[in-house]
């Protein structure tokens, strides 16, 4: 698909609310002022994802209007064991979201510390403490995606940015040297959608790559990054797995990314309160195969870490 590049600040919203028609498109760097207004299916949040030899960590910060949605996360792995503190404040209350990406997101709520930035990851529950610095990055990928005039997503994906810090669990304190992907999202979305995202990083290289909930819209979150710089893939991709066996490999592909994902740990998260409700699966895993630049360099990508997810809402 032939999509447009942004390359000067824009309004996400014309002053009623509404999807401002010059939004729609991609840049390399957040360009988007998410100045959305009012209530109503409008969705607000701050995802990081980190990976290091030893442990994944998850780490979220949303406003779904009627309900703030927070959570830390992390995996053990080499044990395999897992720490998870939620907190789910009515309409939100206690999370703060800045309305781009210079601010910072803080939720304080049912026993969860959480403030995000471009430049520090902090978390506090029981039994877990967070306290990373986040390394400077390059290009990354933003994308408006239109359902319609009072339906759209703004999404930043900002992929493979150097993490270090400390990870205390349970007294015991952990040195941190990884990756983390930053999803950052700001919306009003339709009832029941379903997606699929994958990202992965390795020294030089990272990919985000989605599905299901860009189709037919016209445009794409899928990027390949090579040494700093974003080429952005136009195309609709397939996505072949298993949802009655989450660990076998998953195949997403298309005329510019062929991959193969083969997952060693599965966080599933499963809520059901009728009106409400939600399934994902994200699977942390390797990656193996290749994407192409713009040029048409065919990039191997074997030996990527990070993940790859289904999310079925109903919100």
């Amino acid at each position: 698909m032939a999509e447009r590049e942004i390359t000067s600040p824009v309004d996400l919203c014309t002053p009623d609310g509404r999807l401002n028609p010059d939004a729609v498109g991609w840049t390399r760097h957040p360009l988007h002022r998410a100045n959305l207004r009012g209530w109503g299916r409008a969705k607000r949040w701050e995802y990081w994802g980190v990976v290091t030899d030893r442990f994944c960590l998850g780490l979220t910060v949303s406003s779904l209007d009627y309900a703030g949605v927070c959570a830390v996360w992390v995996l053990d792995r080499e044990t395999g064991r897992t720490w998870q503190h939620d907190a789910v404040p009515p309409l939100a209350r206690g999370v703060s979201l800045p309305p781009d990406l210079a601010g910072v997101a803080r939720v304080e709520a049912s026993g969860l510390r959480l403030e995000l930035s471009g430049s520090a990851l902090r978390a506090s529950a029981p039994g877990i403490e967070v306290d990373l610095q986040v390394g400077p990055g390059a290009e990354c990928l933003g994308v408006v995606v239109p359902w319609s005039s009072r339906r759209f997503q703004y999404t930043v994906k900002d992929v493979g940015r150097p993490v270090h810090g400390t990870l205390r669990l349970d007294g015991t304190s952990y040195d941190v040297d990884g990756r983390g992907v930053l999803d950052h999202g700001r919306g009003k979305w339709p009832y029941a959608i379903t997606w699929n995202w994958a990202a992965g990083f390795a020294d030089g290289v990272g990919i985000t790559l989605g599905g299901k909930w860009t189709d037919g819209t016209g445009s794409t979150e899928n990027g390949l990054f090579v040494d700093g710089l974003l080429h952005k893939i136009g195309d609709q991709l397939a996505w072949e797995y298993d949802r009655a066996d989450w660990m076998r490999p998953w195949r997403i592909h298309g005329p510019r990314v062929d991959l193969r994902f083969e997952p060693f740990h599965d966080r599933a998260d499963t809520t059901n309160l009728g009106v409400v409700a939600n399934e994902t699966h994200q699977c942390f895993g390797h990656f193996a195969g290749w994407a192409s630049t713009d040029d048409g360099e065919r990039v191997d990508l074997d030996g990527l870490v990070g993940w790859a997810e289904e999310a079925r809402n109903r919100w």
